[in-house]
């Protein structure tokens, strides 16, 4: 497939499922684990081959930690494929 030509949702063969960010306030994810995310979901963008946001899901907590309030974000792309990456069976 040309990189000029438009995927259209009938040639996606494989999905993967990035998270971005969490939501359990007793394990915060530290930097390293949220630039690694990041990282992950921009080569599932970028590299060859190039995949294509189809979807995402988003999962919020709030908590209530003493007399603050704490809000929590996960993201989960749902990145689709023409056929599953080689660098994903590493």
């Amino acid at each position: 497939m040309d990189r000029n030509e438009k995927t259209v949702l009938a040639d996606i063969c494989y999905v993967k499922l990035v998270p971005v960010g969490g939501i359990n306030p007793n394990n915060p994810l530290s930097d390293e684990a949220r630039n690694a995310q990041a990282a992950l979901l921009n080569r599932c963008l970028n590299d060859y081959p190039r995949g294509i946001i189809i979807g995402k899901d988003v999962a919020v907590g709030r908590y209530r930690l003493g007399e603050h309030d704490l809000t929590m974000e996960k993201i989960t792309y749902h990145v689709g494929f023409t056929r599953r990456p080689a660098w994903e069976q590493e």
